[in-house]
């Protein structure tokens, strides 16, 4: 039984590693945001507007807790914040459970999220020099959460297949 978790801040390659991943390895690729949008028949940004953060959050932590405890095999990728709340953190370190952090610069963050941060509700409407501010505040307030990982893997000037490559040895 195969628990691979990636975290990491939003734009750090979380589901393009993690599909690649499960690609790699015929194991079941999941994404946490698009369970709860399914689930909820909304996207991530309207139940954030619509319903609020809190509500968000509190969903985000049954989900987590239920695929944890229920699913055999999985590779999931979380949402950039889901390690920060309702203690979801310690489920980064379960016996069971390969928690890997994606780690990217705050300059890599706000290239790779510059030209789709509409999509991202916590940037949507930041102009950029506000954004850059934002991911270099949020990311030096959840490094702490991001950390519990077991794994840290640094993605700056690496190819997805570089970084698939060295998930590949932790997992040998």
């Amino acid at each position: 039984m195969k628990k691979i978790i990636l975290l990491g801040y939003m734009g750090s390659g979380k589901s393009t590693i993690a599909k690649l991943l499960a690609n790699l390895t015929s194991i079941s690729y999941l994404d946490l945001d698009e369970i709860i949008e399914k689930q909820e028949n909304s996207s991530v940004k309207k139940l954030f507007s619509d319903k609020g953060e809190i509500y968000f959050r509190k969903l985000e932590h049954q989900i987590l807790a239920a695929l944890i405890q229920n699913q055999d095999s999985f590779i999931l990728s979380l949402g950039g914040g889901t390690p920060c709340y309702s203690n979801n953190h310690e489920f980064l370190k379960a016996d069971h459970v390969i928690s890997i952090y994606l780690n990217a610069s705050v300059d890599t963050l706000y290239e790779r999220l510059l030209f789709n941060s509409e999509q991202r509700p916590l940037i949507a409407n930041k102009n950029p020099e506000e954004m850059k501010e934002f991911i270099a505040k949020n990311l030096f307030d959840r490094s702490y959460y991001y950390n519990q990982a077991k794994y840290k893997i640094t993605v700056e000037g690496k190819s997805p297949e570089e970084i698939l490559s060295e998930i590949e040895n932790l997992l040998a």
